[in-house]
């Protein structure tokens, strides 16, 4: 019968060599798989999805970002503002070096300047100021504001302004346009330009500025501004309604230090509890909790999962930064955002003033910049013990997935304004 018949010699060394010829073929083409993935690839960078703050392997493709901007015409002040952008850091005469694990501190602001002289003298009080360098981005050009910072000789400063900030723009977008709908007008009726929100309401530059303001700085910093854009560390970002306490900046390198090993999801580490009423629970523990927007700070790992939300982050229909990145950009991560604090602030949000509610307007809001915050011995040195255990709060008060927004960000200029930010360090002209 045929299967019991003997193999010949030919056909049993045919078999014996056939399951190495198979092995060899697939070897081959996974190599070649490999090889065209990595050439494909060259322009990617790398970011952690599950311990945030270590470079693994989830791929981050930057190549979606080279697109040419269609940015609007600069004015001359724009111009020049944009040069200053350039300038070196002042005070290198009296702060020539930073410490080599310092975290750089930028400061955002817009047009308070009671405010910002009581959070410029808070920071002169900072133990370790001076090792490191603040970066203050400008929103618009204000005179009271530029002196303020000018004055300042307790650490390396640098200035940058927002060169497509609306305030900059008298005539023309990004400011108000001589076609602009107003309020709830009906582009139909009124001849007019413009995209109402979801509420319809058409757009008020001085509200959008907000937005804009931010993550035109996030872009810059991160990815242009030479004293920052090989930066390595944490970047800790504070307002100009923020009383920082004298131990905010050792509070911060711990926390961040601590981090990778008592939260190593946390995304970032925070000054201050999300409630911002509150003065911590005075704890002998570290809290991880939601990620609040007074005193936060997060490495280039984290910016880059921001970044890739980019389109999330300019098509929501809300003009604060914070409340977008709550509501659409932190639930699309997969999961929680924790950052880490300590039990007790360690800087405070103050003032009554909303950044929209400028000066030197008919209804503009009056504060003449009192600040009433109880500041003990304790909160003068670091009281965060790295010892302690961490309280993670799940519970997420607050805005979240499912919030519509508030409005106010509903035409199309200023989405693709915002996206031209996300795109203005990245694009490459390859023609």
């Amino acid at each position: 019968m045929f299967f019991l018949r003997k193999p010949r010699g030919k056909d049993a060394a045919f078999r014996r060599v056939l399951p190495v010829v198979v092995v060899t073929i697939f070897a081959v083409l996974f190599v070649i798989f490999l090889l065209n993935t990595t050439t494909s690839d060259s322009h990617r960078e790398i970011w952690s999805s599950n311990r945030v703050g270590e470079v693994e392997l989830v791929k981050y493709n930057l190549s979606s970002f080279n697109v040419k901007p269609r940015l609007p015409k600069q004015n001359k002040l724009s111009i020049a503002l944009q040069k200053k952008n350039q300038l070196p850091p002042r005070n290198l005469d009296l702060f020539p070096s930073l410490a080599k694990d310092h975290t750089i501190i930028v400061l955002y602001v817009h047009n308070r300047p009671q405010y910002l002289q009581v959070v410029v003298q808070s920071l002169s009080k900072v133990e370790g100021i001076g090792e490191t360098s603040l970066i203050v981005s400008h929103d618009g050009y204000f005179e009271e504001m530029n002196k303020i910072i000018e004055s300042i000789r307790f650490c390396q400063v640098k200035q940058i302004f927002a060169p497509y900030s609306p305030h900059l723009f008298q005539d023309s977008f990004p400011g108000s346009s001589p076609g602009d709908c107003k309020d709830k007008d009906d582009p139909l009726q009124k001849n007019c330009q413009g995209n109402a929100d979801q509420y319809g309401n058409h757009r008020s530059p001085k509200i959008i500025s907000l937005k804009h303001h931010w993550w035109w700085m996030m872009n810059t910093v991160w990815d242009s501004l030479e004293e920052s854009r090989h930066h390595s560390g944490h970047i800790l970002f504070i307002e100009e309604d923020h009383f920082i306490f004298p131990n905010a900046y050792r509070s911060i390198q711990l926390l961040t230090a601590l981090k990778p090993k008592k939260c190593p999801t946390c995304y970032a580490a925070n000054l201050a509890p999300s409630d911002v009423t509150s003065k911590g629970e005075q704890w002998d523990a570290m809290i991880a909790e939601k990620m609040s927007n007074v005193g936060y700070a997060f490495n280039r790992t984290v910016w880059r999962k921001i970044h890739s939300k980019t389109r999330d982050f300019c098509f929501f229909d809300d003009y604060n930064w914070d409340i977008t990145m709550w509501a659409t950009v932190f639930p699309s991560f997969g999961g929680p955002v924790y950052s880490l604090r300590g039990p007790r602030r360690s800087a405070a949000h103050f003032g009554k003033c909303g950044l929209h509610q400028g000066q030197g307007e008919r209804n503009a809001c009056i504060d003449n910049g009192e600040v009433n915050v109880e500041l003990d011995d304790i909160d003068k040195v670091v009281n965060i013990k790295p010892d302690w255990n961490v309280h993670v709060i799940r519970r997420q008060e607050g805005y979240k997935a499912g919030f519509k927004g508030w409005g106010g960000w509903g035409d199309d200029r200023d989405r693709q304004l915002c996206l031209d930010f996300s795109y203005m360090y990245h694009y490459r002209d390859n023609t």
